[in-house]
């Protein structure tokens, strides 16, 4: 899993990755050459040397010390453009893979645990791409280096620090083990949190006006003390990490003072003060690389439950596929459902079951029934967010499992009544950000729609900032404006579902005419509880329990005084379908 992820994300980085290493090799050759720099000193010094020698070397030590922090600096500049540069990507393959799962998938999902996943995982994830590989590569060449330099010096003074090295990472990736499930199952809880406040933050009206605010904060302090401990435990590991490391250190501290001083009281001399300050020296820097490969464990550790629910989510395979490519012809479609079956969850009982109906292309067609009968099913379908279980929708011909999502969902439109507005101008609010749409016509189709006033009156016209949720508009502004925008995009098929319900009666009636000339060469489809919603329809389908009770045109069955159309029209909607 993480040579997948390194070889798909940061191997491609060649050009940082080469830079990172020239300045690694770079930052760890000075590193190694200072103490030598400062023995010379030292010995010279004692021994009554030529005090140019000393200036040089001062001089020599302060220059490579500069050099070395402007190599590490350099160093963290190519790390944080790597990790930004691979975590970006990540993220965009993550937020383009949650577009294309099915709605079966997002059913069993929060926006905020989305949210979490998509960018607090990857977050956790930056410092395991930005520098992982490269400084765990440099961190071991440095305690090389250092241990060579050791063993230079002194064959018992670089097998006691070789020895204190290898016990101080078994001991640290030991402790480790204990620490990871924590931080698991506190991303997992963490996920869940802000998945929950990003719902009930949305829900804010809804909360209040109910008189909900106390369950919600109940499940938020509920949500916490679940939080707490796993919280304590994550943190008790990294702490056990810490004091180890610190242990570890003063153990190697002291190792190298006793055997220092077991050779210069037994090798008569033989280690000068420059050789036993080079050592310290050389063993307080070895605490550097295995304090740093600490803290990159430790943001393994992270990364592990992160890298986990990543992997998860990237393998999570949608249920709707492409088909093989099938086209749809141009202009409006034929629709035709095929001993139509289908329930959302396989066991339970039918949503639809049985439906046939062929609709012909030009022709519009009024889709009546009680909530929960199957009308909005029906529209998810033809939009292939879900696929039946059994029969088949044909649209031109076509079974719409055969050709591309992008193609069928060109050609098909649906209008709710729930609009989502973007934060972002009128333009790309009405294009969806595609520049071939022309001012021209996105003007022209608001003038149709009855916005032609309400486009005028906005001093920057189409390039106007619109807030996210249509801060702003009316209800009926947003709604034409989600009309305009199917227009523009020239479907085959057009769906309203309840479109017009958040219209009053005088806005509706004002916009009837410009839709009717919209939809022009266009088949129809509209889901409607109001009665005057399906006068333009040429057939009428009612729906009960999922099954067609009733089906076939508009004129006939209003004629038809023993037809449940006639009876409606009779008793009026409201009262037949109560």
């Amino acid at each position: 899993m993480y040579r997948n992820m390194l070889v798909r994300y940061v191997l491609p980085q060649r050009r940082l990755l080469a830079g990172m290493t020239v300045l690694l090799l770079a930052s760890i050759g000075l590193a190694l050459v200072n103490p030598q720099i400062i023995r010379y000193f030292i010995d010279t010094a004692q021994g009554q040397g030529d005090l140019k020698l000393l200036y040089y070397a001062a001089g020599l030590f302060i220059v490579f010390s500069l050099l070395q922090q402007g190599v590490s600096v350099a160093a963290a500049y190519f790390s944080e453009n790597l990790g930004w540069s691979t975590t970006n990507k990540l993220r965009a393959e993550l937020a383009e893979h949650c577009l294309s799962l099915d709605m079966s998938f997002h059913k069993t999902q929060t926006s905020g645990s989305l949210i979490e996943r998509v960018d607090g995982d990857v977050n956790a994830l930056a410092n395991f791409f930005s520098s992982f590989i490269i400084h765990l590569f440099g961190n071991l060449l440095l305690m090389i280096g250092i241990l060579a330099l050791l063993f230079r010096e002194n064959i018992w003074i670089g097998l006691t620090m070789t020895l204190f090295v290898i016990g101080a990472v078994f001991l640290i990736q030991y402790i480790r083990k204990f620490a990871v499930p924590a931080w698991k199952q506190w991303r997992v809880l963490n996920a869940e949190f802000y998945g929950f406040i990003g719902e009930h933050l949305e829900g804010t009206e809804d909360t209040r006006a109910n008189g909900a605010a106390g369950y919600v904060m109940n499940r938020f302090y509920e949500l916490a003390r679940r939080m707490l401990p796993v919280r304590v435990r994550s943190f008790l590991g990294f702490f056990l990490m810490w004091s180890t490391t610190i242990l570890v250190f003063t153990l190697g501290n002291a190792a190298a003072f006793l055997v220092c001083a077991a050779l210069w009281k037994n090798g008569h001399g033989t280690l000068t003060i420059g050789s036993i300050y080079m050592v310290f020296y050389y063993t307080e820097l070895l605490a550097k690389p295995i304090e740093k490969i600490r803290t990159q464990l430790e943001d393994l550790q992270k990364a592990d439950a992160s890298l986990m629910r990543v992997h998860e989510l990237l393998s999570t395979q949608p249920k709707i596929t492409d088909g093989p490519g099938a086209k749809l012809p141009d202009g409006p479609l034929a629709v035709e459902f095929r001993d139509l079956t289908f329930a959302y969850e396989d066991g339970e009982a039918a949503t639809l079951c049985d439906l046939r109906l062929r609709l012909a292309p030009g022709q519009t067609l009024g889709l009546l029934g009680r909530t929960g009968s199957g009308k909005t099913t029906l529209a998810r379908l033809l939009l292939r967010f879900y696929d039946p279980q059994e029969g088949s929708i044909m649209l031109g011909g076509t079974d719409i499992r055969s050709c591309k999502l992008h193609e069928l969902r060109r050609k098909v439109a649906l209008v709710t009544q729930n609009i989502e507005i973007l934060e972002g101008s009128v333009r790309d609010n009405l294009t969806l950000f595609d520049d071939r749409i022309e001012d021209g016509r996105i003007s022209a189709v608001l003038e149709e729609l009855g916005l032609g006033s309400w486009l005028a009156s906005l001093p920057e016209g189409l390039d106007a900032e619109l807030a996210s949720g249509g801060g702003g508009l009316s209800a009926g502004e947003a709604q034409l404006l989600a009309f305009a925008r199917v227009f523009l995009t020239e479907p085959g098929l057009v769906i309203l579902d309840e479109a017009s319900s958040r219209l009053d009666p005088l806005t509706e009636h004002r916009i009837e005419a410009a839709i009717s000339r919209l939809l022009t060469e266009k088949t129809c489809i509209i889901i409607a509880h109001r009665l005057a919603t399906v006068q333009r329809a040429d057939q009428i389908l009612i729906l009960e329990n999922g099954r067609m009770i009733e089906n076939g045109p508009r004129e006939a069955l209003a004629k038809d005084p023993d037809s449940r159309f006639s009876h409606m029209l009779a008793a009026g909607m409201e009262e037949e379908l109560a």
